[in-house]
């Protein structure tokens, strides 16, 4: 077996040699090896940190490296041969992770370190892990009676299928969905637009008015034509894939064409569509899974259980603070609503708005209150511009740089780059920016192997950095919204996270042992530049004129920065609330009655009775955050003052190395609230964030 691929990772993985038959023969050996191994750090008689923690950690890192590459395969390039192996392997990789944390016998070693005097003289960082481990250990059941760590056992390995079916079933009701359009007068239309050049505005009025596609732009019908092109047809595809969804909801004049693309979008995965894709029993069965698991580990709910290894201390608490930012947004939401409402009426003759207009309407009134529109900000915004942008802003913060470097990927699409810093290289990081079919909606960063010391030296950090941009087409190249920007900086906050620590013990190195609801700081956190001219105007260069960022529609961007802030403020809480609440009450029966009581006492926004958007909440349900939705809005308030930091100062390098050094360079080392105050010197305040969302109070029309 020496030439299986997936048996030698080690720095960059030969991802063009992979092939599916490698494996199941490369993790069934690993797990064999493993458990020999395993087998025989419980038979030393000695109990030392390097003979039990550091050699366990040896163990199963070999075996997560390489279930890792093959779940970030599954999320980006899926097919069906793939899937049917990631399947048939979920049982079996979730049993032998199960196995190591009920194991009662590792569990002694690791409190025996703990309670002998060789603890004293660990390093900071290895204590912490050591704490987190035993901690883990105990919420995994390892103190359970054997029966029960059968029970135990047997919930987590149906709660990783069902995650990973709930997530394949939203993957697959997406890609399933297509709208066909053989429009004479829109290819007349693009061919005219394509061979001479229009305004932003004529751009938009380039097909006739009988047209079924009028008012999308150019580089939206282009997407189209290329997705049919890629099936050998003609005209024009349009799919849910987020840039073809949001392209249609938001320039579209074809009201039935919104209102069909908004019910096909939020039924996914749901009763309302193909059975087999239904995620209404996966809920309800997740949702059983996490209240068993909760009773048996002796927490009141799987809420509580959730917080055990978060800042926020109690479900209560949690609510509190989203219904207390809901009461603050809720004026500023009111008149965003009323806003549109009016504007409707008025200027589009829409007396009674639908949940399908409701971004169309917005996107006008933006274009006439601001007298700006998204598709002219993107004109200026190359992807490659971006890109160095993003890593010119890394240099000047951290003295970071970044170079590509050419190695095997999984798709043609995908950059690799090293960070370098005197000359030497201390990281990497994969760029998978563009949507498809077979790739995981969303965006998010993983990483392939995290910091640690070995013998033979530093193993570098590598993480994935995976989002789903409009595609180019052709040869052209793709041009970024400020949205999309936006995701980029945020994403890449994270794997900055993961690429920056300084800790060398992998359990709490880079984002490892973080509190999952100040994950989201460093991201958020990143956002904030975006909003910065210098920073704009670096990384623009309009597609005709080659000029950078014009100051007079920088300007324009940010009397617009705050645009619905209120509405969209209230829609995360909204998500959050229901995730906490769900959790916290064990509503595996009526957890669609929950919904919709939060969407009584939070939204402002009517809401269709068939809209589904939970059977595709795969936050909540297939992505790690159960009961933790609400780390997105906790960590904005920790972001925003951090940010308030630079706001301040005029030395923003040596801001940055301290930014670097208390937050990233730590990763979960210590507790993110001390160092959060080591940065900061003080706690958390919430002033920042309401000034950022321009949600201060006398804010208010």
């Amino acid at each position: 077996m020496s030439d299986n691929v997936l048996l030698q990772l080690q720095d960059e993985p030969r991802f063009d040699a992979i092939e599916v038959a490698q494996i199941e023969p490369a993790m069934t050996q690993a797990m064999t090896e493993a458990r020999a191994a395993i087998a025989a750090v419980k038979a030393q008689t000695d109990i030392t940190w390097d003979n039990t923690v550091t050699r366990l950690t040896d163990i199963t890192e070999q075996v997560g490296r390489i279930w890792g590459v093959v779940a970030h395969l599954n999320s980006v390039v899926d097919t069906p041969e793939l899937r049917a192996v990631y399947n048939g392997l979920m049982p079996e990789v979730t049993q032998f992770f199960t196995e190591i944390s009920l194991d009662i016998e590792l569990y002694g070693r690791f409190k025996a370190i703990k309670a002998a005097p060789e603890f004293a003289q660990l390093s900071a960082a290895e204590q912490k892990k050591l704490d987190n481990d035993l901690r883990d250990f105990v919420l995994s059941g390892a103190e359970l009676n054997p029966e029960q760590q059968q029970v135990f056992a047997a919930l987590q390995t149906e709660s990783a299928q069902l995650s990973a079916q709930f997530s394949q079933n939203v993957m697959d009701a997406t890609d399933a969905f297509a709208l066909y359009f053989d429009d004479g007068h829109a290819l007349a239309g693009l061919s005219q637009s394509a061979s001479s050049p229009c305004s932003a505005d004529a751009e938009t009025e380039v097909l006739e008015r009988d047209s079924q596609l009028t008012g999308l732009p150019v580089d939206a019908l282009a997407m189209f034509a290329a997705a049919a092109e890629a099936e050998g047809k003609t005209g024009y595809k349009i799919g849910l894939q987020i840039p073809h969804y949001l392209a249609v909801m938001q320039y579209s004049d074809n009201r039935a064409l919104r209102q069909q693309m908004y019910q096909a979008y939020v039924t996914r995965a749901s009763e309302l569509g193909d059975a087999k894709l239904d995620n209404t029993a996966n809920i309800k069965r997740i949702l059983e899974i996490a209240a068993q698991e909760a009773q048996l580990l002796g927490f009141a709910n799987y809420a509580e259980l959730s917080l055990a290894t978060k800042m926020a201390e109690t479900p209560d608490q949690v609510t509190t603070f989203l219904r207390d930012l809901a009461a603050k947004a809720r004026p500023f939401a009111e008149q965003d609503k009323a806003e549109v409402w009016a504007f409707a009426k008025e200027s589009l003759a829409l007396d009674d708005p639908q949940p399908w207009d409701f971004t169309y309407v917005s996107e006008k009134l933006r274009e006439a209150k601001y007298s700006f529109s998204e598709q002219e900000v993107k004109k200026y915004f190359p992807v490659s511009k971006v890109i160095a942008g993003l890593f010119a802003q890394i240099k000047t913060l951290y003295g970071i740089s970044l170079q590509q470097k050419t190695v095997p990927t999984w798709h043609k699409d995908v950059r690799y780059y090293e960070l370098m810093r005197d000359g030497k290289v201390f990281g990497g990081v994969y760029m998978d920016l563009f949507a498809r079919e077979g790739k995981r909606g969303g965006a998010w960063m993983n990483d392939y192997r995290g910091r640690r010391v070995l013998k033979d030296g530093t193993q570098s950090p590598i993480a994935y950095l995976v989002c789903n941009f409009t595609p180019p087409v052709g040869d052209k190249e793709s041009r970024l919204t400020h949205d999309e920007i936006v995701t980029l900086f945020h994403e890449m906050g994270h794997g900055l996270h993961h690429l920056l620590t300084q800790v060398d013990e992998l359990g709490v190195s880079g984002i490892n042992g973080v509190e999952w609801d100040a994950v989201e700081l460093p991201s958020q956190f990143m956002e904030n530049f975006v909003w910065e001219y210098d920073v704009l105007q670096g990384m623009s260069e309009h597609e005709s004129t080659h000029d950078a960022l014009p100051k007079a529609l920088y300007d324009k961007m940010i009397a617009a920065k705050n645009f619905q802030s209120g509405l969209q403020t209230l829609r995360q809480i909204e998500f959050g609330l229901f995730d906490m609440l769900i959790y916290q009450q064990g509503a595996a029966e009526n957890w669609a009655s929950v919904l919709l009581d939060v969407r009584r006492e939070v939204a402002v926004l009517p809401s269709m009775e068939y809209n589904r958007f939970a059977h595709s909440f795969g936050h909540i349900f297939a992505g790690g955050y159960s009961a933790g939705y609400y780390s997105y809005k906790w960590a904005e308030l920790l972001s925003a003052d951090a940010y308030s930091a630079f706001e301040e100062t005029e030395d923003v390098a040596a801001m940055g190395q301290k930014f670097w050094h208390e937050i990233l360079a730590v990763g979960g080392s210590r507790d993110a609230m001390a160092s959060f105050k080591a940065f900061r010197g003080r706690e958390p305040k919430i002033d920042a964030l309401l000034r950022h969302s321009g949600m201060l109070v006398g804010e208010a029309a």
